[in-house]
């Protein structure tokens, strides 16, 4: 083994606790899509009530996304982390013992909030933490991401198929563990040098080329989680093999974010590679829709949009910093609440969609939405344009560490995570 790569596994057990919880963290991304079917069955609710389970999670996580850096500011990334630990800890065990689809899509929002706390503070808390300075931390917080997304639906259905309550209860007992790790382990963190606003993520939309980015991803996000939430129907597989599927999808979606997204950037620029991407994955979601009753093609377009959703949700989110003017912090907080807005909606209408008309016509319209996508991004294809010309003309091509955060900031947070690790070293030094 390498210096480097010895060094790298030799990190404080703190480090290892949060990275573990991390990876659990990751994991509810697509952890309830191999039970959606045998939650619709066995607690007599139709997949539109099921389809609740995104919107809830996902809106409460939006509005959190506003003041989860206020809060870290206050009480330090310690305590805001630990408290989101043990909102999913308990949120996650009340869903696991509910007897209804109320009960749970209700747990559901407490574990969004949870989950918002947790993730907006668990880059930094690494960083601070780790040996080996911020690329150390970087390689450690992007193999829990990967790992996370990809287990998440193979736990999900192999929990699932035991019984609907076990990946709830598999998470909470996961979490509980690194819950106690992470109280034992971990040191006290110094709070940031200034208290964050929270109204400045509002403010901030003001700005047209940020409020450009954010509706972009919030059509964007329509499109995936319209797949997400519905695709698991018309396969008609039991929850181990959904489990499966989604895990092949989760595997080429981490893979492509890390290594696609900034391929296609430097070739062919931010903006021809998010047109390229939008419009790719849209007509996946129309093969969906027009063949919703043909399983194999369903499955199929649903593994290989993780390619494209991989390189999608990074290039939105690097989009976001090269084109807002004020600080990444605020940026990020005001993208993520417009974005999530769009994840917690497409669910909700998708399912008065099938109530009323048929199972292909959300897709069909989640596919209209996301070119709808494009179309917007064209509106700000000068600023794409200008930063992608400032970075070829200096040769700052995303860097490993920035590309980190921005990967960390498309799945649920850490905004703060950069300049924190920035604060920490000036701290060092005087």
């Amino acid at each position: 083994m390498s210096g480097a790569g010895s060094s790298l596994l030799k990190q404080p057990k703190a480090v290892y606790a949060v990275a573990f919880a991390c990876v659990v963290s990751f994991m509810g991304i697509g952890l309830v899509d191999p039970i959606l079917p045998a939650l619709s069955k066995q607690l007599n609710a139709t997949p539109s009530q099921v389809s609740l389970l995104f919107t809830s999670y996902l809106l409460v996580t939006a509005v959190a996304m506003l003041f989860t850096g206020w809060i870290a500011s206050l009480i330090g990334p310690k305590r805001t982390l630990i408290t989101g630990l043990g909102l999913i800890v308990v949120f996650a065990a009340l869903a696991g013992l509910s007897g209804s689809i109320n009960g749970i899509v209700g747990f559901r929002a407490g574990w969004g909030l949870g989950n918002a706390l947790f993730i907006a503070t668990s880059l930094a808390v690494i960083v601070a933490s780790a040996s080996g300075g911020f690329a150390g931390a970087i390689v450690l917080y992007e193999a829990a991401l990967g790992l996370g997304i990809a287990a998440g639906p193979l736990v999900g259905g192999l929990l699932g198929n035991i019984s609907w309550r076990g990946p709830f209860f598999g998470v909470a007992v996961l979490m509980a563990v690194a819950l106690l790790a992470t109280v034992t382990l971990l040191d006290k963190t110094p709070k940031p040098a200034h208290r964050s606003s929270i109204l400045a993520p509002i403010k901030a939309l003001r700005h047209r080329s940020l409020l450009t980015m954010g509706i972009t991803a919030l059509l964007y996000n329509w499109g995936f989680f319209t797949m997400l939430g519905y695709a698991p129907y018309p396969m008609k597989l039991g929850a181990t093999q959904l489990g499966f599927v989604f895990f092949a999808w989760g595997l080429l979606l981490a893979f492509f974010s890390i290594t696609g997204a900034p391929w296609l950037q430097r070739r062919f620029g931010t903006g021809p590679s998010l047109y390229g991407a939008l419009s790719a994955f849209a007509v996946l979601i129309v093969l969906i829709g027009i063949f919703t009753s043909n399983r194999w093609v369903v499955i199929g377009c649903v593994i290989a949009s993780g390619i494209v959703a991989g390189i999608n949700n990074t290039l939105t989110t690097q989009a976001v910093m090269l084109v807002s003017p004020v600080e990444r912090p605020v940026a990020s907080a005001a993208y993520g609440f417009v974005r999530f807005i769009g994840g917690g909606l497409a669910p909700y209408a998708a399912g008065k969609m099938v109530d009323h008309w048929n199972i292909h016509v959300p897709f069909i319209v989640g596919a209209g939405v996301v070119l709808l996508g494009v179309a917007v991004l064209s509106t700000g294809r000068r600023p794409l344009a200008a930063a992608d010309a400032d970075m070829a003309a200096t040769g700052a091509h995303a860097s490993p560490d920035e590309l980190a955060g921005e990967i960390a900031d498309e799945f649920g947070g850490a905004p703060d995570a950069i300049d924190f690790e920035h604060e920490v070293e000036r701290a060092h030094r005087t």
